[in-house]
């Protein structure tokens, strides 16, 4: 698929399914917005002075301080700018409702000119994100200097680069995932950011059971997805690959999660939920067959890295009671012997 086809399909389907549209999230891009303006103040000038030029002060007055004015002044009155404005009515009206709502259009394309490239830029970008909008971003690429700052760090503190979720632990795992993306359809997320190892969490569907993503752990925040006819295909798929470390089961039908706990085998087992038997210093945490040996937990972990040695002491006055055990053997003898070789509840035993 076209890279900026796909970026078009994920951002509209981001703005259908209602995220931008909160004041909550709003804010937090604007507020983003003036972090990258804050953290990134150098940099800015220095590119400044490389496209335009421009001094420090001429920086500063003519791109900056507006563009942070105007992010202040956005997050100052967003809630009352969202908010319905009531017009008003005719005698004929008197008894009806007359407002104007202020919806977003979805998703906007930003061209930017180089006269003043950082400016014309993230003005806009402003507005737009207030109004809930996805925006598509398009500096000018003569302003070279600016247009690389915005395309390179702009992204981090906007929706993409969240800092409540984790990065992948390091290049070679974050390529390997990001390959992974390119199995079946990408139904959330999606995002990357090369630079901080970030990958958005993500949805697949449409997955094939041969494709990659299906065929080793993922160790990332991918969630693939594949459509079965009904329950005993999907014990079916489970049973006829390797057992998993974990198994989660979510359904609001008790019995549906009882038949594939009594139906299925896996290291682990969470009904309507995923990671919580973790916090049970109580329950055993391990796998079986190829997805691990051994337990963790409390005394599981200390029976784990012990030799259970088999140990049985017994004293040398015993020796007559074993003479039913030595020849010559009679039916009588044996009898005798198995009834004593019974498990029992007592905790002695005659041989």
């Amino acid at each position: 698929m076209d890279p900026f086809e796909d970026t078009l399909r994920r951002l509209r389907e981001t703005f259908h399914a209602g995220h931008t549209r909160p004041a909550e999230f709003r804010a937090a891009q604007l507020r983003g917005l003036g972090r990258f303006l804050q953290d990134n103040k150098q940099l800015l000038h220095d590119a400044l002075a490389q496209d335009l030029h421009k001094s420090a002060f001429e920086s500063e007055v003519s791109e900056i301080a507006i563009s942070q004015g105007e992010v202040t002044l956005a997050l100052r009155n967003l809630r009352a700018w969202m908010k319905d404005e009531h017009v008003p009515k005719n005698l004929a009206t008197q008894l009806d409702s007359a407002f104007i709502r202020k919806e977003p259009f979805g998703l906007v394309l930003i061209i930017a000119p180089w006269n003043y490239p950082l400016n014309l830029t993230l003005v806009p970008l402003v507005g737009a994100l207030a109004a809930g909008n996805c925006v598509v971003l398009k500096p000018s690429e003569i302003s070279r200097s600016i247009e690389k700052i915005l395309a390179e760090e702009l992204p981090r503190y906007l929706d993409q680069s969240s800092p409540n979720l984790g990065r992948i632990i390091n290049q070679k795992h974050f390529q390997r995932l990001r390959a992974l993306l390119g199995c079946g359809r990408v139904a959330i997320g999606g995002q990357s950011d090369e630079s901080d190892r970030y990958i958005a969490p993500t949805v697949l569907v449409d997955v094939q059971e041969t494709e990659p993503v299906m065929q080793e752990e993922i160790f990332g925040p991918i969630l693939p997805i594949m459509n079965v006819r009904g329950l005993d295909e999907a014990i079916e798929f489970i049973n006829r690959r390797e057992k998993p470390l974990a198994l989660y089961a979510f359904s609001n039908s008790s019995q549906v999660v009882k038949r594939i706990l009594a139906q299925t085998s896996s290291g682990g087992f969470c009904g309507n939920d995923g990671f919580m038997h973790m916090t049970l210093a109580s329950l055993p945490f391990g796998g079986v067959g190829a997805s691990g040996i051994g337990q963790y937990h409390g005394k599981f972990s200390f029976d784990t890295f012990s030799h259970h040695r088999a140990c049985l002491l017994r004293s040398p006055g015993m020796e007559k009671l074993n003479a039913i055990r030595y020849p010559p053997h009679s039916p009588r003898r044996l009898r005798m012997l198995l009834v004593a070789m019974e498990a029992r509840g007592c905790s002695c035993t005659l041989l």
